[in-house]
């Protein structure tokens, strides 16, 4: 790609224009995306997708500009256009740039694009064939596979690089069960940053019936209660929670401007004492992980929040630059065609010592979430909203009837100190997260939570 490349006439001339810091992300992506809907293939795509974007800084401010071609002249001219727009003079030396070979890690197993077209689409026609088998309630099943795989390589003007190829796959099933005039819907997702070893067919089958079966038994649930009362988060409602309402409150850019709950608190307590939040992009495979991040820093696990103290945000170079820090290895972007800003990777809220049954057998009276749904956090003050996908009043510490309708209510740092039961347990949930209109694989997880009062919108009643 741009391993023999002479960096130097890149680099050089937006350096000698005072730009304190420069860097080249090139990439070459092959994706790959294949629908059933209706009991039909609805869609069979693919492409390739190759570009490099340039980055310069001066005075925290940035000049980027990218081109889909991936010649050395067209990215010294992309150079020369952009010293344009930069106003300064500064001394620039020579570099050489050692290109480290692919660490060994994080291996493709099965790579996607030696996959045959047959082989995915049985695994589409598994899924949809088990989720409408399991009750006749079932009125669609959508089912989508999607596979990409990436190699970057970055390169700044310290004489920094790095090269890596990343793999990323999901396959997703949702399902829509009706009963006369009421309509539910059921939702599983099988993603990890793994090529295609990742879908067995017994994996494939468990996200078809849970999918259909959460569908169904939604049709026949009573409607979910509504005010305040404790609220049990169990792990496999994935860590919504933790990405929404914590999250996004710990990205330095936002910090810094002023726009989150968390600005200017590094040190202060900002939950309870039971709870520690971290961001770790080197666990393995995980759909956040990487080796490292856009902008060449290596994958880090980052401690947010320790016993309740916040200790840091989550830095890309930029935002570094400003505070006077070291990146955290959470610079990343969607493709070449976008500027690196400070994002999550795998987000979670660390185990605690409870046991998950003795934190439901506590609760006299109130709600247990096992899914959650989609939400939506103003990070300025911390308030969310989320929709609950598959949750079970509690009633003298039992599981009782499953209810449907319920959204959780509530404002992130005031949950954070209310919760005063952690479980051992931990489960994650995976997604893409969209922050400035682009979209990067994320995952988040918790273990077993108690918040001890919170409000459930519902509709009983």
């Amino acid at each position: 790609m741009i391993e023999d490349w002479d960096l130097n006439r890149i680099f050089g001339p937006l350096c000698e224009k005072g730009a304190a810091f420069a860097d080249i992300f090139a990439e070459d992506t092959e994706v790959k995306s294949i629908v059933l809907e209706d009991n039909r293939i609805e869609r069979v795509s693919g492409g390739r997708d190759i570009g490099v974007g340039l980055r310069a800084i001066r005075d925290f401010k940035t000049t980027y500009a990218y081109s889909n071609e991936m010649t050395e002249s067209a990215v010294v001219k992309l150079s020369a256009e952009m010293t344009e727009v930069l106003e300064g003079r500064a001394s620039f030396s020579s570099q050489t740039w050692p290109f480290p070979a692919q660490p060994d890690r994080f291996k493709i197993l099965r790579d996607p694009k030696d996959v045959s077209g047959k082989e995915e689409v049985e695994l589409l026609w598994l899924a949809n064939d088990a989720a409408r088998s399991v009750n006749a309630r079932v009125q669609q099943v959508s089912v989508v596979y999607e596979a990409k795989v990436q190699k970057v390589v970055v390169a700044n003007s310290h004489g920094e690089a790095t090269s890596e190829q990343r793999a990323s796959t999901a396959f997703s099933v949702h399902v829509v069960a009706t009963k006369k005039d009421v309509i539910q819907t059921g939702f599983e997702r099988i993603a990890e940053a793994r090529g295609f070893e990742l879908l067995s067919t017994d994996r494939v089958m468990d996200a078809a019936l849970k999918a259909a079966e959460r569908a169904v038994h939604l049709l026949d649930a009573r409607p979910a209660p509504s005010g305040p009362m404790t609220v049990v988060v169990s792990s496999s409602a994935g860590g919504t929670m933790v990405h929404e309402a914590v999250g996004h409150g710990l990205e330095a850019d936002l910090a810094q401007e002023g726009l989150s709950v968390y600005s200017g608190k590094i040190g202060l307590e900002v939950a309870s004492p039971e709870i520690s939040v971290v961001d770790d992009a080197t666990i393995e495979s995980k759909r956040g992980s990487f080796l490292y991040d856009d902008e060449g820093i290596p994958a880090q696990r980052t401690v947010l929040i320790e016993r309740g103290i916040l200790k840091s945000y989550m830095y890309d170079r930029l935002t570094a630059m400003k505070d006077g820090v070291s990146s955290t290895g959470n610079g990343r972007r969607e493709s070449y065609r976008f500027c690196p800003i400070p994002r999550m990777t795998n987000t979670l809220i660390v185990s605690g010592r409870s046991d998950p049954h003795e934190i439901i057998s506590s609760v006299d009276r109130g709600l247990l979430v096992l899914k959650m749904g989609g939400g939506q956090v103003d990070t300025v003050n911390g308030d969310f909203v989320f929709e609950v996908g598959e949750a079970y009043f509690l009633k003298n510490g039992q599981k009782s009837d499953m209810v449907r309708g319920a959204t959780l209510i509530g404002n992130g740092p005031k949950i954070l100190h209310q919760i005063d039961m952690v479980g051992k347990d931990l489960d994650f949930g995976v997604g893409t997260c969209g922050k400035d209109g682009q979209g990067v694989p994320i995952s988040d997880a918790q273990p077993t939570l108690r918040i001890p009062q919170m409000i459930v919108g519902g509709t009983e009643g």
